[in-house]
């Protein structure tokens, strides 16, 4: 499968995966900013890219940067769509303690490609039973 980008900012890097057989790729930021402890802030990657019909992809936190500075995606995973052609930007959190400072250049999260499984959808009067039931939100202990 062929994933194409195109770079519309000079400090854009390509995604790249960082060993053979990771699932995701990295993302880098294309601008420098502060993220304040408890805020969240849109980063640009300087990036269009062209998906193939049938494909998502989704934009992930780094574990890394997770673990220790405690800043993950907001709305992860965050979805692109295969008809979106605007510029990939992630939505980073800063939970940590301390300013969050992003540079040009630095990965800043990681990006799936996967297939995209379309569901029928059907208006039923009634759906089946299951041992479950309503159980949900912690039902089966913490």
């Amino acid at each position: 499968m062929t994933v194409r980008f195109k770079r519309i900012r000079p400090e854009a890097k390509l995604p790249a995966y960082a060993h053979p057989g990771d699932a995701g790729m990295d993302l880098a930021s294309a601008e420098a900013l502060l993220i304040p402890p408890g805020t969240h802030a849109l980063v640009r990657t300087g990036l269009v890219m062209e998906l193939p019909a049938g494909y998502e992809a989704q934009v992930r936190p780094r574990s890394g940067l997770a673990l220790k500075r405690g800043v993950t995606v907001l709305n992860t995973p965050g979805t692109i769509d295969e008809g979106y052609r605007g510029e990939v930007g992630v939505i980073l959190a800063n939970l940590g303690d301390e300013p969050f400072e992003v540079n040009a250049g630095d990965r800043i999260a990681q990006m799936v490609i996967a297939p995209v499984t379309r569901a029928e959808i059907v208006e039923a009067a009634e759906v089946g039973a299951t041992e479950r039931g309503e159980g949900g939100f912690g039902s089966s202990g913490v």
